[in-house]
């Protein structure tokens, strides 16, 4: 299993970032999947989580601004972050929404900064 994370940076209030997770290893298109972040000196959450069937929710912090989305054919999921705050600034990780231990570890995330 290799989740690989890309597409964050430094972005000012207000702004917009596109993440993506290239997925391989296992049969992306049959499981959940979720994003996730991780702030300094704070928990880990889940901010956006997609079905196999393409069923979303979305923590209450990130709804209507945040969209998450699959693609199946190229077995990756995106994260569209809209009108950021520096509230959202953290690490971002996508991973398997399973209770199998195979799917347990974490790949290495994307920060993501909001700041002026």
């Amino acid at each position: 299993v290799q989740l690989v994370e890309s597409g964050g940076g430094l972005v000012q209030p207000g702004g917009s970032l596109r993440l993506s997770c290239a997925a391989s290893g296992f049969i992306f298109r049959i499981y959940d999947m979720g994003w996730y972040r991780q702030a300094p000196g704070k928990q880990r959450e889940l901010v956006a989580a997609i079905t196999s069937g393409g069923i979303t929710n979305y923590a209450d912090s990130v709804k209507e601004r945040f969209t998450i989305s699959r693609d199946n054919a190229k077995n990756t999921v995106y994260l569209q972050m809209n009108s950021l705050n520096p509230e959202d600034t953290a690490v971002y990780y996508c991973k398997v929404i399973s209770t199998m231990t195979r799917f347990d570890s974490w790949g290495q995330g994307t920060q993501v900064t909001v700041s002026s």
